[in-house]
């Protein structure tokens, strides 16, 4: 058994740094969007009609499905909740 630390569960489990990377900007913003719909009480019809995609989507979102979902699709659907995304590039460590 292994005693390597890792910063990120993603660093963990994805097989590259890029995979590690896309996968946590993912994680950010579905978790912002489940977030926006429980916090508004969105039904998964609503926030379907406002996002441009159908319920079943919005259901994988809520459950969590992050592998369904590409970055572009979770900026679209952020931005149309009205929600605003703001990125931060750092030199590794």
């Amino acid at each position: 058994m292994s005693n390597q630390r890792f910063t990120s569960v993603w660093d963990a489990i994805e097989d590259t740094p890029e995979e590690a990377e896309n996968m946590k900007l993912r994680s950010v913003l579905l978790t912002a969007l489940k977030n926006h719909i429980t916090r508004t009480k969105m039904s998964q019809a609503q926030a379907a009609e406002l996002f441009g995609v159908t319920q079943p989507r919005v259901s994988d979102l809520m459950r969590g499905k992050i592998n369904l979902f590409g970055l572009d699709a979770l900026v679209n659907m952020a931005t149309a909740a009205g929600l605003h995304i703001e990125m931060r590039v750092l030199e590794a460590a």
